[in-house]
């Protein structure tokens, strides 16, 4: 497209002074140091609960004193969390198919792996339905359950969804408490997910090559959404023509109608399924870091903006190139050092937003963002405070920073919030480009947004198709939940300074409007916010 000139010295000037913004509160360089601590082999993964966990979690505390954010936890900066691990031992568990009477065993690891984070009963042997992509959506009175006899079988279902429902919603719907209610009260005992290949951002074997770490959930039985399963699993996708020998549909096929998120039939799959299940428990203690930065203005500082970000990983885990240690640098040193550099820069402020802003490291998020369900079903300050949250997970300053993704854009007015913010910083903004990755159930994002508080995920974005997007999608094949992201892989530190002042911006906008953000009218998660014991 050819540019007039008033234009092209319009454009200039917005990313002239976009550029000179961002290099008067952020140069990128102070950002990556704290990733490098956060990421040092020292800490050794901060998988939740470990002592590197806890290294890390000091280290935010000393920098938060030293910068003069006050302590909102409950204990301090700290909130505690306690957890219950399930450890499976496979060598004394197994998975058969029972067709003609005769058990085919599966082969665990390869073919199929435990669910884990769901509960698992010692001994299950069951029939099986496929059930599509397993949801229910009330809204849009859709449902894959409706018309299938699940009473006492194993719900077998692709992920994915009809290409009518909407990224968000459709995410939802597949978030694993959500399908697990909807399973139950169809009289299902158990599920198997088989992920849509298309939608797999790693290998099947790198995947689950970490399958037998403990896996979490939030000891206090009022988080018990998963009760009265007996039987979950992860199904390899390219072993999965076994489950549907026989049943008259070639799976293939079903894969290639999800692909298109075109409507799939359901259908009884032949044979039962024969398991037993050897797992273990333990319990876990870690914590959230909760602190705030008061607000200037007295009618509005009582209310609070949320930037979210969580600070576990992996921790230590199987060898790849020889190397144990998956760091976390981008995932989520990134987001973590972040809160800590916009603390900095706000608290340094002469003019401090009017609103109070709170920043939330949570843990836990590795193990199903228990840490975030956690602190917004008991937040540290009244839930009725609470007006947005800003989440930061795994931003990647690997490109150069012209375009923003944002999860949730359509959900609420925070859309047109972040889109003005981009605007005035010469960056654009698009949605999520790969609907069928789900992110938005995969981070912390998602537990202030069932509490009903208007909420967004932010990313570095790329157009899709573009050499920017292929060296995303090459990230997340080979670094993501590997060793190799650590600090020694290469980063754009100008991306990551225009990043920074973007998500600073943006919490300045919300804290300093009186108005405060609000769900769309058409928002299937309007309804969150209308419960009761919402904000």
């Amino acid at each position: 497209m050819r540019r007039t000139p008033a234009l092209s010295l319009t454009l200039s000037l917005t990313l002239l002074l976009a550029a000179t913004a961002s290099a008067a509160r952020f140069d990128g360089e102070s950002w990556w140091n704290i990733v490098k601590v956060l990421a040092d082999d020292a800490n050794e993964g901060r998988d939740t609960g470990s002592r590197g966990e806890r290294a890390a979690d000091d280290y935010v505390v000393a920098r938060l004193r030293a910068l003069g954010v006050r302590a909102a936890g409950s204990d301090g900066y700290f909130q505690p969390v306690e957890f219950t691990t399930r450890s499976i031992d496979e060598a004394a568990s197994s998975i058969a198919l029972v067709r003609h009477g005769r058990a085919a065993p599966v082969a665990l690891g390869e073919d199929a792996v435990f669910t884990t984070r769901m509960p698992l009963a010692a001994a299950v042997e069951a029939r099986l339905v496929f059930v599509g992509y397993g949801i229910e959506i009330d809204k849009l009175h859709y449902s894959d359950l409706k018309g299938s006899d699940l009473r006492g079988k194993i719900a077998v279902f692709i992920t994915g969804s009809p290409a009518d429902v909407p990224s968000a919603l459709s995410a939802h719907a597949q978030a694993r408490d959500e399908r697990w209610q909807a399973l139950r009260a169809a009289g299902a005992i158990g599920m198997i997910s088989i992920q849509n290949p298309a939608s797999m951002e790693k290998p099947w074997a790198a995947t689950v090559l970490n399958r037998l770490h403990p896996s979490m959930a939030l000891a206090a039985p009022e988080f018990s959404a998963t009760a009265g399963c007996r039987f979950a699993a992860s199904w390899n996708p390219a072993h999965a023509v076994a489950l549907f020998a026989g049943s008259g549909h070639d799976f293939d096929t079903l894969v290639a109608l999800a692909t298109e998120r075109k409507a799939l039939p359901h259908f009884a799959l032949p044979g039962r399924l024969r398991a037993r299940a050897a797992v273990s428990s333990a319990a876990v203690s870690s914590r959230n870091i909760v602190a705030a930065l008061d607000g200037s203005d007295p009618a509005l500082k009582s209310s609070f903006v949320v930037l979210s970000a969580h600070i576990d990983h992996i921790g230590i885990g199987e060898p790849v190139a020889g190397d144990r240690i998956y760091n976390g640098a981008m995932d989520n040193g990134s987001g973590s050092a972040l809160l800590l550099e916009v603390a900095r820069v706000l608290a340094a402020s002469p003019q401090k937003p009017r609103r109070s802003v709170l920043f939330v490291w949570v843990t836990g998020e590795e193990k199903g963002l228990l840490g975030s369900q956690y602190f917004a079903t008991h937040p540290t300050v009244a839930a009725s405070a609470l007006i947005a949250d800003i989440n930061v997970d795994m931003f990647l300053p690997i490109i150069p920073l012209r375009l923003v993704t944002v999860y949730g854009l359509g959900e609420s007015d925070l859309g047109e919030r972040v889109t003005a913010v981009a605007t005035r910083l010469g960056l654009a903004v698009q949605p999520d480009p790969l609907p069928l990755h789900n992110v938005f159930i995969r981070s912390d994002q998602y537990n202030f947004v069932r509490r009903g508080i208007p909420s967004l995920m932010l990313d570095v974005g790329a157009a899709p198709g573009s050499p920017e997007a292929a060296t995303l999608v090459s990230w997340r094949r080979n670094r993501y939940h590997a060793p190799s992201d650590d600090t020694n892989q290469p980063v754009d530190l100008a991306a990551a300074a225009g990043f920074e002042e973007l998500v600073t911006a943006l919490v300045e906008e919300i804290a300093n409007d009186p108005v405060a953000p609000h769900w769309k009218a058409d928002s299937a998660f309007r309804a969150f916010a209308q419960a009761p014991g919402a904000p």
